[in-house]
């Protein structure tokens, strides 16, 4: 590649710069990352959800919940015979993508509500940057059609946000009726194709199909190498406090839990709720909580406090508190669902919280590859060339830049199908975050893949985030800060 005369020496100069930073750079897959500064002596008190916090599932687990859904659609909403020729897509869809419910568009959303072209899915197939632009007048999504505060679509809003690991089967589910819809000229509404999905894949955990069918076949659809025994067992070692909060009924918690802990898990735990019906549990003061015999009758006696070893049904957060005392900042409760889990109790009481992302194993390991930070270093390096020569106003030197600009855009393209080629990375949207990530920073003190990565820690371990330079700051912060090297955990 040609460069105006003059200039190679500056340019292969933020060259050397830009590639050592990056390609030295190799992330521990089972570190906890801290968005805020937490102290693990300040924690008292452990809480935790139950399905993909101790509880993590095989993809059988989405398979059987896109085919139960499936054959809903089609015998109890009449839909047509021909869509049990479409099976589950493991790797088509990722968390935190959002829903046109008007358009019938699946696509990824980054931290500025700005739309990545060639992440827009109508059915099964992408749909044309242009065409795109054209329906939202540009690529940006205004806030009043956006979802909800929990990722609903509702009051108005035309977008739902898939924030649950449940949500991928039905993500899949949608994008295949749409498809074949599509594919056989069948004209519909797609509100109604939205609403209908939904009720369908509703059905698959209202009505127990779900549960009863992992229930008989436990060891299929529970992974149990994720070491949710060792944790609850340290925490209890070190006279911690410990809660269950799930949505999940007590007969499948129960038999998961034997499965992974065995038949002893609830002398582990101090309080066990179960269908609490989070998010509502967090913000509806009227239910309160009713016991749960071993055998799954309701007793009807009021609650004055809750005892270790027994189980509880629905109840409300501001009585769980009344009732424990725990409060503040000495509790620290893990959950992967960012909104349902988490939210409420950053905003509203003060408690820390833990994200678990499953996904995120695997992403750090994609970016540990050799290819991807060579891909990064060279994106980097374009990328910085392009800003510092773009001044250069001569037909020469824009000829240069312009096929910069061309490989840059090939290169961006790249990067994101390595992760997954519909829609990418979980956390990054080229180089913004997504619009998932921007949720997780601000609702999770920290985030992990499991909470087996609590192992690697001790209990008087502090969490500091990193400090990434803001962009006012000179690059001589920013080359700094990112070649510091990372102090070694301590392990118990």
């Amino acid at each position: 590649m040609m460069v105006p005369n003059g200039k190679i020496t500056s340019c292969f100069s933020l060259l050397l710069d830009l590639i050592p930073v990056i390609s030295t750079n190799s992330v521990d897959p089972d570190t906890i990352f801290s968005n805020n500064e937490m102290s693990l002596r300040d924690i008292e008190i452990y809480g935790f959800d139950y399905d993909y916090t101790l509880a993590f599932y095989s993809r059988h687990l989405h398979t059987l919940i896109f085919n139960i859904a499936r054959d809903i659609l089609i015998t109890n909403h009449r839909y047509p015979e021909g869509l049990r020729e479409y099976e589950y897509i493991p790797n088509f869809a990722v968390r935190g993508l959002h829903y046109d419910v008007q358009k019938a568009l699946l696509m990824k959303i980054d931290a500025f509500h700005y739309i990545q072209l060639g992440t827009v899915y109508r059915g099964l197939h992408s749909v044309p940057d242009e065409e795109v632009i054209a329906m939202y007048q540009g690529s940006h999504v205004p806030l009043e059609i956006m979802s909800d505060f929990y990722g609903k679509s509702s009051h108005g809003h035309t977008m739902k946000q898939f924030m649950d690991i449940f949500s991928l089967p039905e993500m899949t589910l949608l994008s295949c009726v749409n498809d074949f819809f599509m594919r056989h000229n069948i004209d519909y509404e797609p509100v109604h194709l939205y609403k209908d999905v939904k009720e369908a894949i509703r059905d698959v955990h209202v009505k127990g199909i779900m549960y009863r069918a992992v229930e008989a076949d436990i060891e299929k659809y529970i992974c149990y190498g994720e070491q949710s025994h060792a944790v609850l067992k340290k925490l209890s070692e070190h006279g911690k406090k410990m809660f269950l909060i799930t949505n999940s009924p007590f007969d499948f918690v129960d038999r998961g839990m034997n499965y992974i802990v065995g038949k002893d898990w609830r002398d582990l735990f101090d309080v066990v709720i179960v269908q609490a019906d989070k998010p509502g549990f967090f913000n509806d003061r009227r239910k309160p909580f009713r016991r749960v015999t071993d055998k799954g009758a309701l007793l009807w006696d009021r609650i004055h406090r809750l005892e270790k070893g027994k189980i509880y049904k629905q109840g409300n957060l501001y009585e769980f508190l009344r009732l424990t005392g725990w409060r503040g900042s000495k509790v620290l409760y893990f959950g992967d669902h960012i909104y349902s889990d988490l939210a409420d109790l950053t905003l509203k009481h003060g408690w820390r919280t833990g994200a678990i992302i499953p996904e995120l194993r695997k992403e750090i390991k994609i970016m540990n590859t050799e290819q991807y930070m060579h891909m990064m270093a060279w994106l980097q390096a374009l990328t910085g060339l392009i800003e510092q020569m773009q001044v250069h106003r001569d037909p020469a030197s824009q000829a240069v830049v312009d096929e910069w600009i061309r490989e840059r855009e090939a290169m961006r393209a790249q990067t994101k199908d390595i992760f997954n080629s519909q829609f990418g990375s979980l956390f990054r949207t080229y180089h913004n975050p997504t619009y998932f990530s921007r949720r997780l920073s601000r609702f999770a003190d920290i985030y992990m893949a499991s909470i087996s990565c609590l192992l690697n820690y001790d209990f008087q371990h502090t969490f500091f985030p990193r400090r990434t330079p803001l962009q006012h700051e000179s690059p001589f912060c920013r080359s700094l800060f990112v070649k510091a090297p990372i102090p070694n955990r301590i392990t118990s």
